[in-house]
């Protein structure tokens, strides 16, 4: 059967187009849980662990420690550390971590219309870290 795709290309029923290479190297990194919300919580300026650990309701300090660790070596993230005492790091979006910023933004925008519409992400879970937060 022959149909047409929304360019208007005529299509069959069994075919697909190939995946995007560079879609798949950016989302192996991007598509693990919190790494989105990471970037986007760093936005403002640099951020200590503590403080993004607190800004982050729900993740896991070894979670945390590991999606800062990869950022970073993806070269998103810079870490710095203050000597000290006492010794403090720091975590900021590279050049090519603000570039996703517009991206994240669009993403947002696209959830807050149409995630909550259908009920999606509104876990129990999803419920009790945004509670836990207000509390902090």
């Amino acid at each position: 059967m022959v149909t047409r795709n929304t360019a208007g290309t005529p299509t069959r029923a069994d075919e697909c187009v190939a995946a995007d290479a560079s879609l798949v190297r950016a989302f192996d990194l991007l598509g693990k849980r919190w790494t989105g919300v990471l970037l986007g919580t760093l936005r403002g300026g640099p951020v200590g662990f503590r403080a993004l650990a607190r800004a982050v309701p729900g993740i896991s300090d070894s979670v945390l420690s590991d999606r800062l660790g990869e950022l970073t070596e993806a070269g998103l993230l810079a870490r710095t550390v203050a000597e000290g005492p006492p010794v403090s790091v720091t975590y900021t979006l590279t050049k090519a971590g603000r570039a996703l910023l517009p991206a994240l933004e669009q993403i947002r925008r696209w959830a807050e219309r149409h995630l909550n519409a259908r009920g999606v992400g509104n876990s129990a879970v999803h419920h009790a870290a945004l509670r836990q937060a207000r509390r902090r």
